[in-house]
């Protein structure tokens, strides 16, 4: 058996099973790739074409199936499966404590999508709803000059971020704190990400069972997904600086997030998958919305 050869009875096992993808991939072809690269310790961006003849022994093989068996059985991401998921091209330790990063955030920390609005004085950054604690990571290195808070409730995903934080030697400029949305988040703070609970109620009665592997507590965002976003704008601007801004990622709730908030002034930020998954909010809008006749509730 060859490389090629696995890789098609794994692509071929995956479809007819017709599974959930998003969790690192989109379909069944590259899901397959990334679990035969991983089961025999390949890089995952190793050239298959070029490898398509490279002989798989049967004990490789019989691995493989049985990694591709479970993935079907359980209906649990394969970054859960592997341990590992990939962002931007950093590997981050992923487990069933904290949800799969995915962030669009993340790109845009990468390629400096929101870098207009920072200064030179930028200097404390506040990842909240951290997880596994990969945003806090990537704007870590992003932006050498920076201390970087990542909150979650979670005591089991900071766990995971710990692990994250430690594996890539950013223990001195991360801290990582148990907090319910900003109840311990003194700030000011002149840089707040968040990739929050969003999903709403009717999406999350509908959502696969890859889905449902992850913490409820990091998707379910209430009727309209917009419950903990109500509570981070109400107390947001008195923890932001002067100059600060929020990236807030809303997925597919932009609908939801205009009705709950007509009067705000947001920047919507262009991400691989459009301009209606992160916005932008400045301190300023922020404080202007806080003084509204009618306060957020």
């Amino acid at each position: 058996m060859t490389l090629q050869d696995l890789l098609a009875g794994a692509t071929a096992r995956l479809e007819a099973a017709q599974l959930a993808y998003g969790h690192g991939t989109h379909n069944a072809r590259d899901e397959a790739a990334w679990l035969v690269l991983w089961q025999l310790h390949l890089p995952l961006d190793s050239d298959l074409d070029e490898m398509a003849e490279t002989p798989v022994s049967d004990e490789e093989a019989l691995a493989v199936a049985d990694l591709i068996t479970r993935r079907i059985q359980t209906r649990r991401p394969a970054a859960y499966l592997t341990q590992e998921a990939w962002l931007q091209g950093v590997s981050f330790y992923v487990d069933e404590r904290a949800i799969v990063p995915r962030s669009f955030i993340a790109e845009l920390i990468v390629d400096g999508g929101f870098d207009a609005w920072l200064s030179d004085d930028t200097r404390n950054v506040l990842d909240l709803c951290t997880g596994n604690g990969s945003l806090a990571v990537l704007a870590a290195m992003a932006y050498p000059d920076v201390q970087v808070t990542g909150a979650d409730i979670s005591a089991d995903a900071l766990a995971v971020a710990r692990i994250n934080v430690d594996r890539h030697g950013l223990q001195d400029r991360i801290t990582l704190i148990e907090s319910d949305g900003l109840r311990d988040c003194p700030g000011p703070y002149d840089l707040v990400l968040c990739n929050p609970p969003y999903v709403n109620a009717q999406s999350m009665s509908a959502l696969p069972a890859e889905y449902l592997a992850e913490p409820e507590l990091a998707l379910a965002g209430g009727a309209d997904g917009m419950d903990f976003v109500r509570h981070l704008l109400r107390d947001l601007p008195s923890r932001l600086g002067p100059k600060g801004v929020l990236v807030l990622e809303i997925g597919n709730e932009r609908e939801h997030f205009e009705a709950a908030f007509p009067q705000l002034d947001a920047v919507w930020l262009s991400t691989s998958a459009g301009d209606d998954q992160v916005l932008l909010l400045t301190s300023d809008s922020l404080s202007a919305l806080a003084s509204q006749p009618t306060p957020l509730p």
